[in-house]
C-alpha cells in the first residue's frame, strides 16, 4: 500500500512539474515580449492562414507566406530602399587589428552596487566565449576583412535590404577608418554591386558631440561620400534628393541647440546649403515628439527592437506617432526587430528580454510597422550581436563554459529570409497605396 501511495506521489509530482513547466513556457508569450502590446485592432495572422491576400486597411494587413526551404535555394530578388537597416562595424580580431574589439565586451555593471554584487563581472574571452547569446555563422569576425563585407552585402541582398545604415562616431574612429573602407570596396566593385546596397549614417554619441560638432561631421560625411554611387538619397515630397542621417540618443543635447543646425533661421543652419539633408531624431519618452518638432528634425525613428522597453519602441503607440507625423510634416521611421537579449553583457536586463518565438515576434514588429502605413521602415539590427537584435546568420554552438541561442529548427538564414518576403510584401503595399490614391485624382 505505501508502495503505491508513493507511485501515486510520483506521479502526481511528475504531473505538476510537467504543468508547471508548460505554465513557464507559455509566459515567454507575456505582454512584454509583444503579442499583446499592439494597436488595437492588430492581430498577428496564424501560420495557417499565411497566404491569404487581404486588402490593406488600419484594422489589418496580410502577412506573406512562410518560408520554406526549396525557397531558400531562389536566386537573390531585387532590394527595397524603403527597408533600412542598422549596420554596426565596431568588430576586430587578431588577424587584423591585433585583438578582439567588442567580441570580447565587458560584462556591464548594473549602477546600484547591491544589485551588480549578484552578478558576474569581467570581459569576455573569444573566441568561444563572446559578448552575445548567440554565435555568428562566420565566428567572431574583423568589420574590416573584406571577405566578410562581401559576404554582409551578399546576405544583405538575399534579404532584398537596400539601404545601410552605418554605426558613424567621428573621421578619426576606428569605424570612421572602417566605414572609409566600406565605402572605398563598394566603389571597387562592378556598378551592379554599387548599385545594390546604399549607404547612409547613424550618428552615435561620442565625447563632446554637440550640434557644432555634428555640423561638422555632416560636412566631413558629404565632401567626403556624397557624390558616391552607394551614397543614399531619400526623395522628398517636393522632388529634391537628400541624405539621410539618423541621430542616435539625439534627446541627450538639447533641442534648442539643434535647432541651431536644423532649422532656417539657426546661427549654423544647414537648411539650403549644399549639406542640407533629412535629419531623424530618436524618439524614445513621449515627450521628445514636441523637442523633436521644435529642434527642425525631419523626422523620427524608435531603433529599440524590446516592445514596450520605451514609448517610441512599444507598438501600440505607433498609431498616435504616425498621426503626430503626419500633421506636422515629419517622417516616422518605425523600427522593427527579432528579439531582444542582452544578458551577456547585461547580466541583470533579463526583463527586458524579447524571445523571438521562431520568428513569431519578428513578424508581429513587422506587421505593426506596416499597419501605420510607413514610408520607411528601419531593422534593428544586421549585426548588433550584443542586445541579440541581429538578423545575421547565426549557428549553434557550445562549449564547456557556454551554450549559445540559434535559429533551430530553422536554418541560419531564417531571418534574412523572412526580412525578404516581408520586404517584397512592403513593396506591393505601397504600390498598392499609391494606385488608390492615383486613381480618383485621375476619375477627376
Amino acid at each position: 500500500m505505501a508502495r503505491l501511495r508513493r507511485r501515486a506521489c510520483i506521479a502526481l509530482f511528475l504531473f505538476t512539474l510537467f504543468i508547471f513547466g508548460t505554465m513557464m513556457g507559455m509566459r515567454t508569450l507575456k505582454p512584454s515580449d509583444g503579442f499583446s502590446d499592439l494597436a488595437p485592432g492588430l492581430e498577428l495572422v496564424p501560420f495557417a492562414e499565411r497566404g491569404e491576400k487581404r486588402s490593406v486597411s488600419h484594422e489589418a494587413v496580410s502577412q506573406p507566406q512562410v518560408a520554406t526551404s526549396s525557397d531558400a535555394q531562389a536566386p537573390a530578388p531585387s532590394v527595397y530602399y524603403d527597408l533600412h537597416i542598422f549596420y554596426y562595424m565596431w568588430y576586430g580580431n587578431p588577424r587584423f587589428e591585433g585583438k578582439y574589439l567588442h567580441w570580447d565586451h565587458v560584462m556591464v555593471p548594473h549602477w546600484d552596487p547591491k544589485i551588480s554584487a549578484s552578478y558576474p563581472k569581467g570581459r569576455h574571452s573569444p573566441p568561444e566565449d563572446i559578448g552575445s547569446s548567440f554565435y555568428p555563422e562566420l565566428g567572431p569576425y574583423s568589420s574590416r576583412d573584406p571577405e566578410v563585407l562581401e559576404e554582409h552585402m551578399n546576405q544583405l541582398r538575399a534579404a532584398a535590404i537596400g539601404k545601410n545604415a552605418l554605426t558613424y562616431v567621428s573621421s578619426s574612429s576606428q569605424q570612421g577608418a572602417q566605414t572609409h573602407s566600406l565605402m572605398l570596396d563598394t566603389k571597387r566593385r562592378p556598378q551592379s554591386y554599387n548599385l545594390c546596397i546604399h549607404v547612409a549614417f547613424h550618428i552615435q554619441p561620442y565625447k563632446g558631440r554637440d550640434d557644432h560638432t555634428v555640423h561638422e561631421n555632416i560636412k566631413y560625411i558629404i565632401d567626403k561620400y556624397g557624390s558616391h554611387a552607394a551614397f543614399y538619397k531619400y526623395k522628398t515630397s517636393t522632388g529634391r534628393s537628400l541624405p539621410l542621417f539618423y541621430i542616435y540618443d539625439s534627446y541627450l543635447t538639447p533641442p534648442e541647440s539643434w535647432a541651431n543646425l536644423f532649422t532656417q533661421s539657426g546661427s549654423h543652419s544647414l537648411r539650403n546649403t549644399p549639406y542640407d539633408a533629412m535629419f531623424i531624431a530618436l524618439l524614445v519618452e513621449e515627450g521628445h515628439k514636441h523637442d523633436i518638432l521644435s529642434a527642425g528634425y525631419d523626422g523620427m525613428y524608435t531603433y529599440f527592437a524590446s516592445n514596450g522597453f520605451s514609448f517610441g519602441s512599444s507598438h501600440q503607440n505607433w498609431k498616435a506617432i504616425k498621426a503626430f507625423c503626419d500633421s506636422n510634416n515629419l517622417l516616422f521611421i518605425p523600427s522593427v526587430g527579432p528579439g531582444y537579449i542582452d544578458t551577456s553583457i547585461r547580466p541583470w536586463n533579463n526583463h527586458n528580454t524579447r524571445n523571438r518565438v521562431n520568428g513569431k515576434y519578428y513578424e508581429t514588429s513587422l506587421q505593426a510597422a506596416l499597419m501605420v502605413r510607413p514610408e520607411l521602415v528601419s531593422i534593428t539590427s544586421f549585426n548588433e550581436w550584443h542586445e541579440g537584435t541581429q538578423i545575421e546568420k547565426a549557428v549553434p554552438k557550445k562549449t564547456l563554459t557556454r551554450l549559445y541561442l540559434d535559429y533551430l529548427p530553422h536554418q541560419p538564414n531564417m531571418y534574412l529570409e523572412l526580412t525578404r518576403r516581408w520586404a517584397e510584401h512592403f513593396s506591393k503595399e505601397k504600390e498598392q497605396c499609391s494606385s488608390d490614391h492615383v486613381r480618383p485624382l485621375l476619375a477627376d
